[in-house]
């Protein structure tokens, strides 16, 4: 799974295969989250943090204007419908 980026990060960085391989999963993990499960991970986290909920339901609206999250599952005649119209 995305061989060639982990390729190009063993030649770019001291990161062995193994590490640079976790980096790529961790990342994808990342951005794989949904809007709701960004805005729960991203309110525990705050909340941890000390803040009240309305700091932390402004930093979040604000986090999610910036933020590329996973778009919703779309079945298969959702994605022929978007390559058909």
């Amino acid at each position: 799974m995305h061989d060639e980026l982990v390729d190009h990060l063993t030649r770019s960085t001291p990161l062995s295969r193994g590490e640079a391989l976790r980096v790529v999963q961790d990342v994808l993990a990342y951005f794989d989250e949904t809007s709701e499960q960004f805005v729960r991970r991203r309110h525990r986290e705050l909340r941890a943090q000390g803040l009240v909920n309305a700091e932390i339901f402004e930093r979040i609206a604000a986090d999610l204007t910036y933020r590329a999250v996973a778009p919703p599952e779309l079945s298969l005649r959702q994605l022929r419908r978007i390559v058909y119209g």
